[in-house]
């Protein structure tokens, strides 16, 4: 009889709310409502200057200075 063992859960498994890693890669990926929390924009503030993350209507992202 030949039997699997399961792996062991990934961190990622584990901890749901940890940024998945994009394909191939390791840097984190966060869904955008995660960034947005329900609203339209967000300022994101970055090596001390303030960026403004907003969606638009369509649905697409606009980062601005």
């Amino acid at each position: 009889m030949n039997t699997q063992v399961p792996s062991p859960p990934t961190d990622r498994e584990l901890h749901s709310d940890a940024p998945a890693p994009l394909a191939g890669s390791e840097l984190p990926v966060l869904p955008s409502a995660t960034l947005l929390r329900g609203q339209k924009a967000v300022a994101i503030d970055h090596n001390g200057s303030l960026y403004r993350l907003q969606t638009t209507r369509q649905g697409k992202l606009i980062l601005t200075k």
